[in-house]
């Protein structure tokens, strides 16, 4: 069974939706003039990579505890359709974002009501339309021809550049801006003609051979031959004339664009789509991956979460029970393993994770049986029974915190953590971006405290 068999068109009393800007809310997919170029395929094909390796999960949030569901859904995130595995859907989606600035993906359910599959769409045209309650219905019109009409509600919509349009990302008209990156890509493959140009010049004729006598055409030839043979056979570099021959060489100046120029055009494309030359050649530093995974990747993997959860969920279910589709990364990834182990021991023996927490730090699934249990330092038992465990009872009384002054309460181990990441930063093992996110997991401390128990610190 094929895509066009999967949602079959109904006919709907429909017309087109109304826009604000007066437009007729037709879009035709898309232009790809950009995508000649082999720096712009380089970046977005780095971004991709990158983006293959979520992990997309079913979850239930339950305050600050995450609990996995091994169900109907989580089964086909981990396995979309029968064409794709889960890395071929979300290569197929990322590139439907950078291409179109939209990606659309159909979601199909059994009779029984279970989510059975996702297939993503690659549309020639859409067009959105409204029915007389006011719902929102979207036209899909493929290359084929093949048409079908659904509900707006029953597909996921990724949206990239979501600005002017109301209804798709991308300029005015539904599809992607690239107005000022042409421009740009204009003058690098300039300078690249113009270093072809340079090199074929190079292996043009250099100089002339004036005879002083007149030759006939048979002379000349045979003259011409005997040249040619003398520089083929010539190892020194040195070739002898007598007094009837005189060698004139062409003057040429070839200017080649330098490097810095190239490296400038190169940075100005790479720059549309957040990626640096480091992170495009793979010789980076963790900060200059954090700050690619912060500017490029973390914006659009959060788009995904929020969309896929939008249309699989009823807000009844995602708002009020806490199910989420999150497509997990490997958390804190621009931390190397040891700063991860030293964040685990320090927030981990202070009772400030879960043990699923610790697991997905390390780019791992959170497990069933690990769901609302915390552990801390004391022979790593229960948090909740910690003073118990320590002084045999705590005869009903509260156990002793501290208050920092700010009504916010911490026991002597949280006041140990607070100074170990102190520390840390000092020493240069954490950054100040990271201590701050360290500090802000655990006291609930706002933002303001954590910026004065930072201060002086760096």
């Amino acid at each position: 069974m094929g895509i066009f068999d999967i949602f079959k068109s109904k006919k709907q009393n429909v017309q087109y939706a109304k826009m604000l800007n007066g437009f007729v809310p037709i879009f035709s997919q898309f232009g790809n003039d950009i995508y000649a170029s082999d720096v712009v395929q380089q970046a977005i094909n780095c971004i991709v990579r990158e983006m293959k390796k979520l992990d997309p999960q079913h979850i239930l949030k339950k305050g600050s505890d995450i609990v996995p569901q091994t169900d109907d859904i989580q089964a086909v995130l981990d396995n979309p359709n029968e064409l794709m595995t889960t890395t071929d859907f979300i290569e197929k989606i990322v590139w439907s974002i950078y291409f179109n600035y939209n990606s659309f993906i159909f979601p199909t359910w059994g009779t029984d009501g279970k989510l059975t599959g996702l297939y993503p769409l690659q549309p020639s045209q859409v067009d959105f339309l409204q029915d007389a309650s006011g719902e929102y219905f979207v036209k899909f019109t493929f290359p084929n021809t093949y048409t079908s009409t659904i509900r707006y509600s029953d597909v996921i919509h990724v949206r990239y550049n979501y600005s002017v349009n109301e209804f798709m990302g991308g300029n005015a008209f539904g599809q992607p801006d690239h107005d000022s990156l042409l421009k740009t890509l204009e003058l690098n493959n300039t300078m690249l003609q113009g270093v072809g140009k340079a090199l074929k010049s190079s292996f043009a004729i250099n100089g002339v051979i004036k005879y002083n006598s007149i030759l006939d055409n048979e002379k000349t030839e045979k003259a011409l031959q005997d040249l040619t043979n003398a520089l083929q056979n010539n190892e020194s570099g040195f070739m002898p004339l007598d007094l009837k021959g005189e060698f004139i060489p062409f003057k040429r100046e070839i200017a080649m664009v330098d490097a810095d120029t190239l490296k400038f055009i190169d940075e100005k494309i790479l720059r549309n789509f957040g990626v640096s030359l480091p992170i495009l050649t793979g010789d980076y530093t963790k900060e200059q991956y954090e700050a690619f995974y912060q500017k490029t990747l973390e914006p659009l993997i959060k788009s995904l979460s929020q969309a896929f959860t939008k249309c699989i969920f009823t807000k009844r279910a995602s708002n009020g029970y806490g199910h989420r589709i999150v497509f997990q990364p490997k958390d804190l990834i621009f931390m190397n393993t040891t700063q991860k182990l030293e964040l685990i021991r320090l927030l981990g023996d202070s009772g400030g994770l879960y043990e699923n927490e610790k697991r997905v730090m390390m780019g791992l699934r959170p497990l069933e049986e690990l769901e609302g249990i915390r552990k801390q330092s004391l022979n790593y038992v229960d948090v909740d029974i910690a003073n118990t465990y320590q002084t045999g009872q705590n005869n009903g009384q509260p156990s002793e915190d501290t208050d920092n002054g700010e009504g916010v309460k911490l026991t002597a181990s949280s006041l140990n953590t607070v100074a170990e990441i102190i520390e840390k930063v000092q020493t240069g093992v954490f950054t100040y971006e990271q201590a701050k996110m360290l500090l802000s997991t655990f006291g609930n401390f706002t933002d303001e405290q954590i910026e004065v128990i930072l201060e002086g610190s760096t």
